[in-house]
């Protein structure tokens, strides 16, 4: 199936594991930027960080066959994160024909949340041939 998402339109989904989809997903993540002396890490790179996080359990949801433009989007800012590892984790809270809800976090070396999020997208699938 032909994804709509401009990122996988050349991507067969259809029969990489969960596994194959998660690594292609990680090849795919960009430096962070910090300020402060690089000593936290700029608000805006994690909102898009586990924007990023939410779309991709979306996008595996529907195995990179549709795209998912963010409608609304809600995060908090619970701790500040500096330099480090940290775990970025989406879900998918409802699914419909043409909106989905999903949340993510971002979480420390720890396992404590530092940023929660929500969001509404837009479905996007192919279009069926006519």
């Amino acid at each position: 199936m032909v994804s709509t998402h401009p990122d996988f339109v050349d991507l067969d989904a259809s029969s990489l594991s969960d596994a194959e989809m998660l690594k292609h997903l990680q090849g795919n993540i960009v430096p962070a930027f910090c300020h402060s002396q690089g000593a936290i890490c700029q608000g805006g790179f994690l909102t898009g960080m586990v924007d990023i996080a939410m779309a991709n359990a979306a996008l595996v949801k529907e195995r990179f066959t549709c795209a998912v433009p963010t409608l609304e989007l809600k995060v908090s800012f619970f701790e500040p994160l500096g330099l480090g590892h940290v775990i970025a984790e989406g879900r998918v809270l409802r699914w419909g024909g043409s909106v989905g809800f999903l949340e993510g976090d971002i979480r420390d070396e720890q396992g404590r949340i530092a940023v929660h999020a929500t969001c509404t997208v837009k479905i996007v699938r192919p279009k069926a041939p006519r």
